[in-house]
């Protein structure tokens, strides 16, 4: 990458002989122009990425706007809609888009896709961004090209100057611990997600930490990862008890691979809660219905979506306090108690 003078704010020149393109086009690219080649367009997207390039100002004076200064869209950006994690948050995102007069497009953020070229051709309010990697190169071409952006419990550290908002994993993680320390579990597992998201680490950090916290160290911990899958935490719940089959307690980090951890001792022939406790995380729909009724750590998902649109409809007004530091906001979690927890088992082995 060309060297700058230090101190100087990086330009479209810039990014242009890092990409080995013009002026134009790069301006072209973070208009969200079709009559670049998609090799052309991605050295572009790197190049903003690599020089931190930020259009200054952001887009605003380029926007489609109502008479109230403000485009009539704004993009939900994801990899997936399904799940009622997804329905529960696009409910809130539509509620209060909708309060606010503006229409939401669902974008899908599909793997080698460009649908960052779709969403800058819409001229969007903003974007609300979920379940999709901030580091990639498609988010650095909006951030680039001035769009307000809002990331929702980002899985990756958020670039500097982007708001995020979220719920208080750790938290969380630490209150499913405290639940099952005081019904007497002492050996644990945790079916954590992937490894490298950040909320999954939080909450089997918080976990692990009211763990260690209140016993002094004397209670276990196993963690095997599911990968927010029904199907690979019932796997990963395997792994957990072929490991310390003495496991009286068990941490699912999503209510989805709760239902895994359910398939696994079914098929074990281990009762929930006689044998085996277990708690969730999200509190959806099927926490109630399933038998028996999973505790869980209730995350409010619908709330989540409303909070995000008001932020980003504050920072597309210019309403972020004129501060430097990006907001970061954190919404409460709460333990929601039903049949899946009781006491461990009178004959439970102590840790070794």
């Amino acid at each position: 990458m060309p060297p700058r003078p230090a101190g100087s704010r990086p330009t479209l020149s810039l990014v242009a002989k890092t990409a080995g393109t013009s002026v134009p086009t790069v301006s072209k690219v973070l208009r969200g122009g079709t009559d670049v080649s998609a090799e052309t367009r991605a050295k572009v997207m790197e190049a903003v990425q690599a020089v931190g390039y930020t259009r200054r100002g952001g887009s605003k004076g380029e926007s489609a706007r109502d008479e109230t200064g403000l485009s009539q869209v704004l993009d939900l950006v994801v990899t997936h809609f399904e799940g009622s994690w997804a329905n529960l948050l696009i409910a809130g995102v539509g509620r209060e888009a909708s309060a606010a007069g503006l229409d939401v497009v669902l974008t899908l953020a599909e793997p080698g896709g460009d649908w960052v070229s779709r969403v800058l051709r819409r001229r969007t309010a903003g974007v609300i961004g979920t379940l999709v990697d901030p580091a990639s190169h498609q988010f650095g071409a909006l951030f680039a090209a001035g769009v307000p952006v809002v990331l929702i419990d980002p899985m990756s550290a958020p670039p500097p100057g982007v708001a995020s908002i979220g719920v208080a994993n750790w938290e969380g993680g630490r209150m499913a611990a405290e639940h099952l320390l005081s019904l007497g579990h002492r050996r644990m597992g945790v079916v954590a997600g992937h490894a490298r998201h950040l909320f999954s680490r939080a909450r089997v950090d918080g976990f692990r930490g009211a763990a260690d916290t209140a016993t002094a160290g004397g209670a276990t911990v196993s963690v095997a990862h599911g990968g927010w899958n029904r199907a690979k935490a019932a796997t990963a719940t395997h792994t957990l008890l072929d490991g310390d089959p003495d496991i009286t307690g068990i941490f699912a980090c999503a209510d989805s691979m709760a239902l895994g951890v359910y398939d696994a001792l079914a098929a074990r022939g281990l009762r929930i809660p006689e044998d085996i406790s277990v708690v969730g995380f999200d509190d959806l729909p099927e926490a109630q219905y399933i038998t028996p009724g999973l505790t869980t750590v209730r995350q409010p998902s619908t709330e989540l979506g409303a909070a995000a649109v008001k932020l980003l409809l504050d920072l597309s007004r210019g309403e972020d306090g004129g501060t430097r530091s990006p907001a970061r906001m954190r919404l409460a979690t709460e333990l929601v108690l039903r049949a899946s927890t009781g006491p461990a088992p009178a004959d439970a082995a102590p840790p070794r």
